[in-house]
């Protein structure tokens, strides 16, 4: 529901109210009123709504990826961020602060952040003169999460922030000085202060894609020395980036588009960093805002939330409010607020069949105190005590009582019990009262719930039915607890001109060698029907052109494709010390996730028994492979 059209904006008022407001009332009622009131576009700064563009290139070139130019719209279709009554559940900032971008943050990326054993080989390369040797790495990993059928790429920028900005300083040399053997040369060391990635090459998939087990996500070509140092800090910012995003969009998958997910993991996160790290990851994947300031300050993320169980059981009784009137939002008279919330409770509570001195008075109490705080934002915790008997019939008094004052309320946010039952119980008695006092808006009050929430919950919530508008997410999403860790590997798959391949008696752990390029082809309906990895001087597939693609490993599974459409999946991101392409923001990502997953079959998508995505070769690689496979396994002997 539209918030009341005729309500005017609190500067309006001011003068009927300045002489019984406090300069710090008047401040704290314009800041809960400005989120409906625009400043002059000259004079806007950037807010917590501002998309914080974390381009990396400081002077990016002016055009999107051609393939991904037509992801990159508003996301407007979200119908709770199209209300302007839910909308007020977004957190606002003064239009005097200024956002300081994610590149202006101290980071713990930096060439330290590895493991000993890329500095340990860094030497061997390097005392050998062996250093120079041109090599290529695949970053990739050996299947899907979740016990689904695809995985979203993601930290794509943070690599790229990493390589461009890689330098070791004066206090990573000592470090390392007093670290290693005292044997090793200072030569090695100073060798190591003047490093840099200029000559390093970074192909990769772009960022938000969807991707399946075996294929590069990253090839990284250039000196063998340089190519390996950098492998565990991107392993580290892709895999977990990669895992949190595809478990926010599973999530997104299983309640559906037309609900609001929120990630309120921060405090159950893995760390200061995982935490941000999930924010940031959880939207990309498909949430719609998060509880975390800082990720809403670095990334533009819209900020939400409400109060907690500590607010309301702070008040004991009606007694402990030592502010019981509100300012009118049209008059700017001073209203009885408190004795009208009482007033109201008297004629809800019949009609919800509840006695009204039942009803816990700490908790009408805490949200009279807390709808004086926010008029235009009153969204109250409702079950500290009882849910129907005390949580609903005291949010509807004061939600009645706003009304009178010419405020609105937003809702209400349930974090225990029956979710389903409670919600659907909540929204009959909001219908029941927006009938009785004749307010239709009311009846669509918003309900948000919270309480442990994890995929399979989303799924039976649906297939019970419920009514949910609004979901708040923290541990099983932040922590990733169906699945911890992804797996992404890096290995060398060619030095020095010649190809490497890794054998091994586990089948998923044997390496495609070589340099080799990526392409996903499409079918007429405009699904992806598989990929394929080719040699990297074989020619491009092309459109209609049928051809033969092999399973990578078994000799009886090829089939023939004609794809209606081909996409080649790479782009050239690093080269020559500086990023080649345009990176695109955060939310133009988002948008970018949802085209992605939209292209994937439903039976790929389904949460029970998913149909395996085809990953495939050309056969000229297969052959290629093969025989480079049989040449490295020793003949054995038999006595």
């Amino acid at each position: 529901m539209q918030v009341i059209a005729c309500i005017p904006q609190i500067s309006d008022i001011h003068t009927g109210c300045l002489t019984k407001m406090s300069s710090t009332e008047i401040f704290m009622q314009r800041l809960v009123d400005s989120r409906s009131q625009q400043a002059p576009p000259a004079l806007l700064s950037p807010s917590i709504h501002t998309e914080s563009e974390y381009i990396i290139n400081s002077s990016p070139s002016p055009s999107y990826s051609p393939s991904l130019s037509s992801y990159f719209e508003e996301d407007t279709r979200s119908s709770f961020r199209n209300c302007t009554s839910r909308e007020s559940l977004i957190s606002t900032t003064s239009e005097k602060v200024l956002l300081m971008s994610s590149e202006q943050q101290s980071s713990v990326v930096q060439p330290l952040l590895t493991d000993l054993y890329q500095i340990s080989m860094a030497y061997a390369y390097w005392k050998p003169n062996k250093h120079q040797e041109l090599a290529t790495f695949d970053l990739y990993f050996r299947k899907n999460p979740f016990g689904g059928e695809y995985t979203l790429f993601a930290g794509l920028d943070e690599c790229l922030k990493f390589v461009r900005d890689y330098k070791f300083h004066s206090s990573d040399i000592e470090y390392l000085r007093a670290s290693l053997p005292s044997y090793i040369e200072s030569e090695f060391f100073d060798y190591l202060s003047t490093l840099n990635m200029n000559d390093i090459k970074i192909y990769a998939v772009p960022e938000g894609t969807v991707v399946f087990p075996r294929l590069p996500l990253m090839r990284i070509e250039g000196p063998v020395i340089k190519t390996q140092l950098i492998e565990t800090t991107l392993l580290t910012l892709v895999n977990y980036a990669s895992l949190v995003a595809t478990n926010a969009a599973r999530f997104r998958s299983a309640i559906g588009a037309d609900k609001t997910l929120l990630e309120f993991g921060l405090r159950r996160a893995q760390g200061p960093d995982g935490g941000l790290s999930a924010s940031k990851y959880c939207y990309l994947g498909g949430f719609d805002g998060t509880s975390n300031l800082l990720a809403g300050k670095l990334y533009g993320i819209p900020v939400k939330g409400t109060h907690a169980h500590a607010y309301v059981s702070s008040y004991e009784s009606m007694d402990d409010l030592s502010e019981r009137e509100l300012c009118d939002r049209i008059t700017g008279q001073r209203r009885p607020f408190a004795d009208l919330c009482l007033q109201y409770l008297n004629v809800i509570g019949p009609v919800l069949k509840i006695l009204p001195d039942e009803t816990n008075k700490g908790e009408l109490a805490a949200f009279i105190s807390y709808a004086i705080a926010f008029p235009t934002n009153f969204l109250a915790l409702v079950d500290t005590y009882d849910v129907l008997k005390s949580g609903v019939p005291n949010f509807l008094a004061v939600a009645r009582a706003l009304h009178e004052c010419n405020y609105q309320a937003v809702g209400l946010r349930i974090d225990s019990g029956d979710l389903a039952y409670l919600s659907l119980e909540v929204r009959a008695k909001f219908h029941e009262i927006s009938k009785k006092l004749n307010l239709s808006y009311m009846e669509h009050f918003t309900i948000v719930a919270s309480n442990d929430i994890n995929e399979d919950t989303l799924v039976s919530l649906e297939k019970q039915g419920h009514s949910i508008d609004s979901f708040g997410i923290g541990t099983h999403l932040v922590t990733c607890q169906k699945q911890p860790a992804l797996g992404c590997v890096y290995k060398l798959v060619e030095l020095a001109g010649s190809p490497r391949i890794k054998i091994s008696q586990d089948i998923e752990k044997v390496t495609i060698p070589g340099r080799k390029n990526l392409f996903r082809f499409y079918g007429h309906d405009g699904k992806a029907l598989c990929d394929l990895l080719t040699r990297i001087d074989e020619p491009e597939p092309q459109a209609a052109v049928r051809m033969l693609s092999r399973h990578p490993f078994s000799e009886q599974k090829r089939a023939y494709v004609t794809p209606t459409s081909v996409r080649s999946l790479y782009n050239l991101y690093w080269a020559d010390g500086e990023i080649k392409y345009s990176l695109p923001t955060l939310k133009q990502i988002r948008t970018y996730v949802r085209e992605q997953i939209n292209e994937l079959r439903k039976d790929h998508k389904r949460d029970l028994n998913p149909t395996p995505y085809k990953v495939s070769v050309s056969d000229d690689l297969f052959q290629f492979m093969h025989k480079l496979w049989m040449k490295n396994v020793p003949i054995g002997e038999l006595e």
